[in-house]
């Protein structure tokens, strides 16, 4: 990061750990404008990096009960699960299918390299939100087309969901959504420029791409805490 004024270098930052960070605060954002206030039963798809900082971020807005968890690899989602039994006082659930993680979740992140589908829309009850956060290409998707059909979907980024994101490109090539079906991005959601929830029985989608801002705002507010006068 350097100083706009004079081109000063004022520090230096780990890439994969900033977007790590932002990635998961986006997602907290998008859960708190878009989730019901109840929320209680958080379900995450995967067990890398993001999977743990998708549970730090959504904690901190939502009061929640119980977080399920799964993954492909049984061996890693065991180690989060301890992992986060050991941080918090939440009962952490290991589902043995990803069908079984979500039923009835109020909340749903998946957080997945897979390019099939690994969550259906059969699946998901009313008033669920969902952060689909692996998938960046327009041949790979988290989400079946149902899924995305039943949905309020939402963005950071128009020009990337609209031209990257898989989860609504297929669907779309399909013929069975169009670009009208996006809602409305976090940033006018956040000024009520474009609605958000409006009823308990909604599912809400925020399809997360990231954008080079968030990674910006996200290095200045961590020089700005450690620049701090004590």
């Amino acid at each position: 990061m350097f100083d706009a004024n004079n081109g000063q270098p004022l520090m230096i930052f780990d890439a994969t750990e900033i977007t790590a960070i932002r990635t998961a605060a986006a997602s907290a954002l998008a859960t708190k404008l878009l989730s019901r206030e109840d929320a209680e039963l958080l379900s995450i798809i995967g067990s890398g990096e993001q999977a743990e900082r998708h549970v730090e971020s959504i904690l901190l807005v939502r009061k929640i009960r119980q977080i399920n968890i799964w993954s492909r690899n049984a061996r890693n989602a065991a180690s989060l699960a301890n992992k986060i039994s050991t941080r918090y006082t939440i009962p952490v659930i290991v589902s043995e299918t990803a069908k079984e993680a979500v039923r009835e979740a109020d909340i749903i992140c998946t957080v997945t390299s897979s390019p099939q589908p690994v969550v259906l829309g059969d699946w998901i009850i009313k008033g669920t939100h969902i952060n689909a956060v692996g998938s960046s290409t327009p041949a790979t998707r988290e989400l079946d087309t149902n899924a995305v059909f039943k949905s309020k979907l939402y963005t950071d980024c128009y020009e990337s969901i609209l031209n990257e994101a898989g989860d609504f490109l297929i669907p779309k090539k399909e013929g069975v959504i169009t670009d009208n079906h996006v809602r409305g991005d976090l940033g006018e959601v956040l000024l009520g420029t474009k609605k958000g929830r409006e009823d308990k029985d909604e599912i809400t989608l925020f399809k997360s791409h990231g954008i080079a801002s968030e990674d910006i705002f996200s290095c200045w507010h961590i020089y700005k805490k450690i620049n701090q006068p004590s």
